[in-house]
């Protein structure tokens, strides 16, 4: 049988963008006024938190989306620096945002044609881009307001978020009951660990979407950044940018980061694949030993000597670099977002798994518990 499309439209956050004050001004670099995320959305309050931990390093996160609007780290210098890009104000991100810094889902990533099979019943999605279901649809996770409260993991400050997509939401079967906690650890990595459970077998396949750049604040582009992926095969893509289901070794293509190199050094490359993705846009198919926590990437900027390390569960990771940025985001204290001024790490099940049997499976079923979990680890050198 074929479930309906959903075609309910929420106007909460449309509201509240009316309602918005556009004259907020940062003083400096990194000083998000927590005023500015102080605000009513749907019916549902809306905050700023700060995360700091005994190293001076410091997250500030406001539960609409679960958005990490700042992340502060320190340089080769000791001086601090803002790695993620993002907006001063949450009209910003009611407004026009790329996903900066959010929490992505029910299903991150694309679905093709908005629709899958399971269990021998159809379901059809909101398509959001194309024809296609991108980052959970119109109203996916980064545009809801998360219940938060603060916690103590024993690792440093945490902030746990919970929210309950509702059966049919979106178009997706079951209702889905959702924890996502972030932990500023004391070894000084962003930690993040997500839950879920059904009353329904559904998809799953949550994400986390920040724009890093750990430069300058996204003032200039990151094609300088070192990349170093552990993935010998990576997914290839149609002009859709949904995966053919073929798994394409990296060796002697564009696609190999086992050994760290500059993000731009190959991406101007007469690659088909490039060419569909308008540079990198593609999920790797990581190297994995087990099923723990691994490092699975590495990103290194020489002229900060920060570096970044990427540790996760998950079987792929999505490199996008910032393709369609393109200069109609004004960000933090001004600055404006051109092209390729941020790249994202997305570790992830694959792209368009619910239609592609032979991929990891993201189904879960009731009395199962979806767990995932992401480091992203600082250091200089």
């Amino acid at each position: 049988m074929t479930i309906p499309r959903n075609g309910l439209t929420i106007l909460g956050p449309a509201l509240a963008l009316a309602l918005c004050m556009s004259n907020y001004v940062c003083s400096s670099k990194a000083q998000i006024k927590p005023e500015a995320f102080h605000r009513l959305v749907g019916g549902d309050q809306v905050d700023l938190y700060t995360l700091k931990n005994s190293n001076g390093l410091e997250a500030k996160i406001t539960n609409y989306g679960g958005i990490v609007v700042s992340l502060l780290v320190p340089d080769k210098n000791g001086k601090l620096t803002d790695v993620v890009l993002g907006y001063d104000d949450l009209c910003d991100y009611l407004a026009n945002t790329p996903y900066f810094g959010c929490i992505v889902g029910r299903y991150g990533n694309r679905i093709g044609k908005a629709k899958f099979t399971l269990g021998g019943v159809d379901y059809h999605l909101v398509a959001n881009n194309g024809e296609n279901s991108l980052h959970g649809g119109r109203q996916g996770f980064d545009k809801v307001v998360w219940k938060a409260e603060r916690v103590n993991t024993g690792d440093g400050p945490a902030l746990k978020l919970t929210y309950t997509s509702k059966d049919w939401e979106e178009g997706f079967p079951g209702n889905l009951s959702c924890t996502v906690t972030y932990t500023l650890t004391n070894k000084n990595c962003l930690k993040i660990e997500y839950a879920a459970e059904t009353d329904k077998p559904t998809v799953v396949n949550l994400t986390h979407h920040s724009y890093f750049n750990l430069k300058d604040d996204g003032a200039s582009d990151i094609l300088g950044h070192e990349l170093m992926i552990k993935a010998s095969k990576f997914t290839p893509v149609d002009q859709g940018l949904i995966p053919t289901g073929e798994l394409r070794a990296v060796a002697g293509t564009p696609f190999d980061f086992n050994k760290p190199t500059a993000i731009g050094a190959r991406v101007g490359n007469d690659d088909e694949q490039l060419k569909f993705g308008r540079g990198y846009d593609h999920n790797w198919v990581l190297d994995r030993q087990g099923k723990d926590l691994e490092l699975v990437a590495t990103v290194y900027e020489p002229a900060t000597g920060i570096l970044m390390e990427v540790r996760t569960t998950e079987p792929g990771l999505q490199f996008y670099c910032g393709n369609f940025l393109d200069g109609t985001n004004k960000g933090k204290c001004g600055i404006v977002y051109q092209h390729r001024t941020g790249f994202c790490l997305e570790t992830q099940h694959f792209p368009d798994s619910p239609n592609h049997p032979d991929f990891p499976s993201t189904e879960l079923k009731p009395g199962e518990k979806y767990t995932s979990t992401t480091a992203y680890c600082f250091s200089t050198k």
